[in-house]
Order: C-alpha cells, then structure tokens, then sequence
C-alpha cells in the first residue's frame, strides 16, 4: 500500500517537475533573454538543459527526489528553451495583455 502512494507521489514529482522546467525555461527565454544573442546558439537548449539537470541532481539525496526526476527536469528545461527561441524567431516575444 505505501509502496504504492511512494511511487504515485514519486511520479507526480516527476511530471510537475518537468513541466515545470519547461514553462519556466520558455518564459525566462521570452521575456529575459530575447535580446541575447547567444540563445540562438543551437546549442543553447542542450546546455540549459545539463545546466539544469546538474543543479537538480544534488537533490537526488532526498527521499522523495530521484535521478529520473533531476533527468525530466532538466529535459524539460531544455526543451522549454527550444521552445522559446523558437517563440522569439517567430516573433511572439510579446505577452498579450488587456488594455483599458
């Protein structure tokens, strides 16, 4: 039974850190770094990703954090940043906000 919950709650650390990488990385890269030249790099995804993955690997000495969750996130960093330089080659850098 608690093997169970374990591995349920182990799993929804992994899918939340995932997508949590990507959604923060995509924004960070729209909004901070659209003008820097340097995250059109094509290699710019890859080292956010490993970047990420490093600091979320020390992490893995807690209980609940595992190896493959320091993996999702920084997978998912890495591909949140893919995501947004694509955003700023399309031009869609800018957020949409109601005006009065």
């Amino acid at each position: 039974m608690l093997d169970a919950l374990f591995a349920t709650v182990v799993l929804a650390g992994s899918l939340v850190a995932g997508v949590g990488g990507y959604l923060i990385s995509r924004n960070f890269v729209r909004r901070r770094l659209r003008f820097v030249d340097a995250i059109q790099s094509p290699m710019a995804p890859l080292i956010a990703g490993v970047a990420a993955f490093l600091l979320a690997w020390p992490l893995t000495l807690l209980p609940l954090v595992t190896t493959s969750l320091a993996v999702l996130f920084g997978l998912g960093c890495g591909l949140g940043t893919a995501s947004g330089v694509r955003a700023l080659r399309r031009g869609e850098w800018q957020t949409h906000r109601l005006r009065p």
